[in-house]
């Protein structure tokens, strides 16, 4: 499978990395040999010990002496006097000083000449060839390398294919293609990055989707007050009869008020899905959110029952805005049932939730998975004429995102609707 360059870019970059600083420990190394004359304490141990062994033992002796571990050694060691020393040129050498020791070094090759203590002679090796790092530790070195450039392979591959292929997703995100989404990660690393932009995708889209849902609504709810409106001053121009002008100004007069109160709700809309507002959760009663709820629509003819099945029980909640999503649910029983309205406190597993039932005419099936949706509405019994523009509902989902839950409707047991907000009992910050 052909890999992107940004594998073999990192892969060569991290494999180059290790090659120069292996190749800067070797120069080290030999930089130390060379001018460490501990580098060569073998030689020099075995020349100090001849030596002293030669001071045991008269001079004429000496050379016998050397000639001797020569031959049991195999290594080329001669006695010399200084003066002859003196005459050897050493030019081409590096030369390593200490003490009676002297070492000349010509790249492989080592020449060590070894004074005998209180006397002018010397004890000369050489030329033999320089103390190098052993070949098995370099063998394993080497093996180390490769192996770890194997593991870096096969660990930076996956990270490489999902790094080209959140790119490619990228660049058809930026080109229109909202639908698309990036591919699992196969490594862990970039898994977060993948779930991130799949995050951002979705939420960018979701955004796009509304705000075009929003203006093709928008354009259609202004046109049919504007049509009424524009109609209602060609015949207030054309008559001279003054209860029809009256008739018209007061059309014309409901069609601004609609206007105003779309543009109101549509600005609340708008703010509610661009931007959330910094939520203050607490613990609340929700008896008690209900009731003072409740009591905001003692003006309306309506039987409004309570039944609390968690008791006093307090959770999570922002009360502001609960209290606005409830106050939604409230006005649309009253708007499209028929006088009984049932409010529920419960609690289903870890999430608590308030139900709110009417004895309408109900939600069709068809209507109940678009109802929560900015400027939908239903049958002829959920028209304009009750009140509305398919917004409230949409705020009300809005608020339960934030809260962690959710808003839903089912058929009540009345014959109604039974709107249900649900989210749970701890607050998690989502």
């Amino acid at each position: 499978m052909k890999l992107g360059r940004s594998f073999f870019s990192l892969y060569f970059l991290i494999i180059s990395i290790f090659i120069i600083f292996s190749w800067i420990l070797d120069e080290v190394w030999s930089t130390y040999l060379e001018q460490d004359i501990e580098s060569y304490t073998g030689y020099k141990s075995m020349l100090s010990a001849l030596s002293n062994f030669a001071e045991n033992h008269p001079d004429d002796e000496w050379e016998k002496i050397i000639a001797g571990a020569a031959e049991q050694w195999q290594l080329p060691l001669k006695l010399m006097s200084e003066q002859e020393v003196n005459k050897v040129s050493h030019h081409n050498h590096d030369v390593i000083s200490e003490e009676n020791t002297h070492i000349y070094y010509d790249k492989d090759n080592v020449n060590i000449h070894h004074r005998i203590e209180n006397s002018s002679a010397v004890i000369v090796l050489g030329p033999v060839k320089m103390p190098t790092r052993p070949r098995i530790a370099a063998l394993v070195r080497v093996i180390l390398l490769a192996s770890l450039a194997c593991l870096l392979f096969f660990w930076l591959r996956p990270l490489s294919r999902d790094l080209d292929q959140l790119r490619k997703t990228a660049v058809e995100f930026g080109q229109d293609s909202f639908d698309v989404v990036a591919p699992k990660a196969r490594s862990n690393m970039t898994a977060p990055m993948v779930t991130a932009f799949n995050s951002m995708a979705s939420r960018i889209k979701r955004l796009i989707d509304a705000h075009k849902e929003l203006s093709t609504a928008v354009a259609h709810e202004l046109r049919t007050p504007l049509a009424r409106s524009k109609f209602a001053l060609q015949m207030l121009a054309c008559t001279e009869d003054k209860a029809k002008q009256e008739k018209y100004r007061n059309a014309i007069s409901k069609d601004i008020c609609e206007l105003e109160q779309l543009i109101s709700e549509m600005l609340i809309y708008a703010s509610f899905d661009n931007d959330k507002p910094e939520l203050t959760f607490s613990q609340e009663s929700l008896t008690e959110i209900v009731q003072q709820q409740v009591s905001n629509f003692q003006q309306f003819e309506q039987n409004i029952s309570i039944n609390n099945v968690i008791g006093e029980c307090k959770v999570d909640v922002d009360r502001h805005f609960i209290s606005r999503a409830l106050n939604n649910y409230i006005s649309n029983a009253i708007k499209y049932g028929k006088g009984e309205i049932d409010i529920t406190i419960v609690q289903a597993d870890d999430h608590c939730q308030i139900r709110v039932s009417d004895n309408g005419d109900g939600v069709c099936d068809d209507f109940k998975c678009t109802i929560f949706d900015a400027f939908s509405r239903g049958d002829t019994s959920r028209n304009r004429e009750t009140g509305g523009f398919g917004l409230g509902l949409a705020i009300v989902c809005r608020i339960m995102e934030w809260h962690g839950g959710s808003a839903s409707v089912v058929d009540g047991d009345n014959g109604g609707s039974c709107f249900i907000l649900s989210w749970p009992m701890k607050h998690v910050v989502i």
